[in-house]
């Protein structure tokens, strides 16, 4: 139902429309969570290379968005931000530079960026929360990514104070799911898991875990994400940052998180920890506290039960996923 007679079309453009999050936004938008007064545009980096000015511009002249949520990245692992911190930070700081101004210079009335939690300090207590963003330098394995990441946050309140924008940003803690990266080298722990699992079986070797499985993750199912932006592009009314994750005691190990994976996936080989390979930052244990006092009754996906819908979909479209 439209809200209100005469009510104003929403016209949302998502950038990385095409990535793991924009996948499932499109989901759920698909799947009963839309409304008959928003348009949904999904673009991603074959409709402009938002790196460039210009493109950018014409990207959002071409569209003429009335809220944006923008997920577009240069993205990877621990490894490739390990090699490549000047690549993240410069990719990074100019994609959302461009996309932010571009946002404000054709009068978008609301954006939603999406950050990370690698973005926090190195050195810091916890759990941490929106309040600590800015309180000390982050892990030096990807402080390029980290730093172009909470550049965003300094740039909406900037906007914010000087134009009245109501430009904000999610912070999630690690997400999974359909259409994420499951290359081995430069993904993310979780999807990468999930490649190894499936290939070990395939060849009925052993499953040879990075580092020692000791580090500890929030992991939030894209899906469960998907819809909190929604909710947070349509509700959400702050310019401070909020924190979207699993509570505390959802933490789970790096060995725990392999174990569910090789349950989901009925896997009866060997499992061994490489510990000659890097752990990254031990744990970054966020407090979900902001969030469950804006929804206190959000239902997040079960851990076992988002891995096993994640495994089986990757096994299904192995073909044509990402890797």
């Amino acid at each position: 139902m439209m809200e209100a007679q005469g009510a104003k079309p929403k016209r949302i453009l998502v950038t990385g429309g095409t990535g793991l999050v924009g996948r499932a936004i499109q989901e759920v938008v698909a799947n009963g969570e839309g409304r008959p007064d928003e348009e949904w545009v999904f673009v991603s980096s074959r409709d402009a290379d938002l790196t460039s000015a210009v493109e950018t511009k014409a990207l959002f002249e071409k569209h003429k968005p009335t809220h944006v949520i923008h997920l577009a990245a240069m993205v990877g692992g621990l490894f490739k931000n390990i090699r490549c911190n000047l690549d993240f930070w410069r990719r990074n700081i100019h994609i959302n530079d461009n996309v932010l101004h571009s946002a404000y210079e054709c009068g978008v009335q609301k954006v939603v960026s999406c950050l990370s939690t690698c973005i926090f300090p190195d050195k810091t207590t916890y759990p941490i929360d929106e309040t600590m963003i800015h309180n000390g330098p982050p892990h030096s394995s990807n402080f390029g990514y980290s730093y172009a990441k909470r550049m965003i946050d300094v740039q909406n309140r900037g906007y914010f104070e000087q134009h009245g924008c109501r430009f904000t940003a999610v912070i999630p803690t690690n997400v999974f799911g359909p259409h994420d990266n499951f290359n081995i080298e430069d993904g993310h722990v979780l999807p990468g898991l999930i490649h190894k699992v499936y290939l070990a079986k395939q060849n009925g070797s052993a499953l040879t875990v990075w580092g020692t499985g000791k580090p500890r993750r929030q992991f939030i199912y894209s899906l469960d994400l998907a819809r909190l932006f929604v909710w947070v592009l349509r509700e959400y009314e702050e310019v401070e940052p909020i924190i979207l994750s699993v509570g505390e005691e959802d933490e789970v190990s790096i060995r725990e998180a392999a174990e569910a994976i090789v349950e989901a996936m009925d896997f009866k080989g060997e499992l061994v920890f490489d510990t000659t390979k890097a752990d990254g930052q031990f744990k970054k244990t966020a407090s979900n506290a902001k969030l469950r006092r804006y929804l206190p009754d959000f239902q997040f996906t079960p851990f076992r039960q988002a891995v096993k819908e994640t495994c089986t979909w990757f096994s299904t479209n192995y073909a044509s996923a990402r890797k």
